[in-house]
């Protein structure tokens, strides 16, 4: 496989923005099944302890959190070779993510399998994401918001896809969810290979650029002498925090507070919709007042939203729907403004890689730090399908909100430096 033609200078069509978004499909019908319905796939269908299992997912997660720098680090050195390093990926995340969900028997085995399964799962979708996040953001000024939108719009409808079909097989017949599951992996390994195909054959060119002399301590000097880029690090990691814990928890607050399971897909379903449905809105908000007012918003919907879903209790349907509408709405701008964020702080010159890398390193230490929540609720006494409402409230609600206020904090000291955050987008 080969990189598409370069394109001449200017805004590319429609249609190669589109054959770039389309990988974000297959990536978010992978990543969300990993880190949302594994847990709870192993702890009620093959009995791993909660708190064993909370330790296996922090492991895993870590591990993949400290590869992401060197990952970038190659990725800004890829030349011609762009195409194997992302069929190689690709190759690796099918299998893996098929291999997931077919675990031994053997609680302990199943343990063993979920962490071999999990690095390998990881460290493939990391080869692919890092890689397409640095593909965006080398592309001209006036495509980049483009491309993220397309990016994120493809995302978000993997996501659906993932939220309904893996939660409907999982609330029928215990005996069949592996086979099913087989045959999601199977149609996500399908999609998978055509999003490459496109993306390297009809998406705007792998965009070559003029790099710095040095080597990956070179890269680590100019990412730490970037203050802006620093002071984004705190803000983005807290709300990254904020929305890993209630997605490791949400199958257990659904099942054990709301005791509604059957209606797991429609609200993880309804969720995303809605983040998809917000997107175009985010969008064109940017374009209006600029990345980080936009994204700010998103921040204060999001607590407004998901503040009173600790309140909710046995029967609580209508109103947590009205949860998932508003709180998917805000999760469009959490996906889609720190991606552009970023390549504005990133110097022409500079490896972009490098820095998507950290970025996705930290993402990537929320949910590792997001799964120690289990052992946490095992301690406060919560016990899946037996007790512990409370304490579930309190991790799933409470403490993702104030993670958030914290956000906003850091942000607000982020806006007082002098970066010129709207430059892309100051022409219609």
């Amino acid at each position: 496989m080969t990189p598409a033609a370069a394109q001449p200078a200017g805004q590319p069509r429609w249609w190669r923005l589109a054959a770039y978004g389309l990988l974000g499909l297959p990536l978010a019908m992978a990543a969300l099944p990993v880190y949302v319905q594994v847990g709870a796939y192993y702890s009620m269908l093959r009995g791993v302890p909660l708190a064993q299992l909370g330790w296996v997912l922090f492991a895993a997660r870590l591990l993949d959190t400290l590869q992401d720098p060197l990952q970038g680090h190659v990725i800004d050195r890829l030349r011609n070779g762009i195409g194997r390093w992302l069929a190689l990926g690709g190759a690796v995340l099918a299998l893996a993510f098929a291999g997931l969900w077919q675990p031994p028997a053997s609680e302990v085995a199943a343990a063993v399998w979920l962490g071999a399964m999990l690095v390998l799962a990881y460290s493939a979708h990391s080869m692919l994401n890092i890689a397409y996040l640095t593909w965006g953001a080398r592309l001209n000024g006036g495509a980049l918001l483009s491309a993220s939108a397309w990016r994120e719009g493809a995302g978000l409808a993997g996501m659906i896809v993932a939220s309904v079909i893996p939660a409907t097989i999982m609330s029928g017949d215990a005996e069949r969810i592996p086979a099913h599951m087989a045959l999601y992996s199977l149609a996500f390994a399908a999609l998978l290979l055509t999003a490459l195909w496109a993306l390297l054959k009809l998406a705007p060119a792998w965009p070559a650029v003029a790099e710095r002399a040095g080597g990956w301590r070179s890269a680590l000097r100019r990412m730490a002498s970037n203050r802006a880029f620093l002071r984004l690090l705190a803000p983005y990691f807290l709300n990254a925090c904020s929305v890993s814990l209630p997605a490791t928890l949400a199958l257990f607050f659904i099942r054990d507070r709301l005791h509604a399971a059957p209606l797991a897909g429609a609200f993880l379903g309804c969720y995303f919709i809605a983040a998809a449905c917000g997107l175009p809105l985010w969008t064109a908000l940017a374009r209006r007042i600029g990345v980080l007012p936009c994204w700010r918003i998103g921040m204060a919907l999001a607590i407004a939203s998901f503040a009173g879903a600790g309140l909710l209790g046995e029967g609580d349907v209508l109103p947590y729907f009205a949860v998932c509408i508003a709180a998917g709405a805000a999760l469009g701008a959490d996906l889609a403004m720190p991606p552009v964020l970023l390549a504005e702080l990133i110097g022409s010159d500079e490896a972009a890689g490098a820095y998507y890398g950290v970025l996705t390193l930290l993402g990537k230490l929320a949910l590792a730090l997001s799964g120690l929540a289990l052992p946490l609720l095992a301690a406060l006494g919560y016990q899946p399908g037996v007790a512990g409402g409370g304490a579930l409230a309190l991790v799933y609600a409470a403490v993702p909100c104030l993670l958030k206020l914290l956000a906003m904090a850091a942000l607000w000291r982020f806006q007082l430096a002098p970066i010129p955050v709207v430059r892309y987008w100051s022409s219609p």
